[in-house]
């Protein structure tokens, strides 16, 4: 397992920006695929983005699908989440986990990535709010 602890949450306007960061520690992470999920209070935790091992595919949510942007530097071994045109549903603990696959698996080859359950290590979460 990976380790990971994310940061860049915080209090934002409607319409303003915020890039959350995924800082891993151990030496597969490379090899990991990582994900982003939400959670807002009273709400079960739902997905918002995904990206392989490479960055070469990645996979969105709709409530979030053209807003956000998820990318990777395994040198940094930090996983980004861009996230523009904030809306106030937006607000949510925002958590990345990390599952660790086969060489060279893309999302297609890691099936129901959209789940959390199939994720075996996560962060403590940061905080997202976006006031209305």
């Amino acid at each position: 397992q990976v380790q990971l602890v994310e940061s860049g949450g915080g209090l934002v306007q409607a319409g303003g920006s915020l890039r959350l960061s995924c800082a891993a520690s151990g030496r597969t992470f490379s090899t990991c695929a990582v994900g982003w999920f939400r959670q807002a209070p009273g709400k079960e935790r739902e997905f918002v983005a995904a990206i392989s091992w490479s960055g070469g595919s990645t996979d969105y949510s709709d409530s979030v699908k053209g807003r956000f942007t998820i990318s990777r530097d395994n040198a940094k071994n930090t996983v980004y989440l861009q996230m523009n045109s904030l809306k106030p549903e937006d607000t949510a603990v925002y958590y990345c986990a990390a599952e660790d696959l086969p060489p060279h698996y893309e999302l297609g080859q890691f099936p129901e990535f959209s789940e959390s359950g199939r994720f075996g290590s996560w962060g403590q979460g940061t905080q997202v709010t976006v006031s209305s």
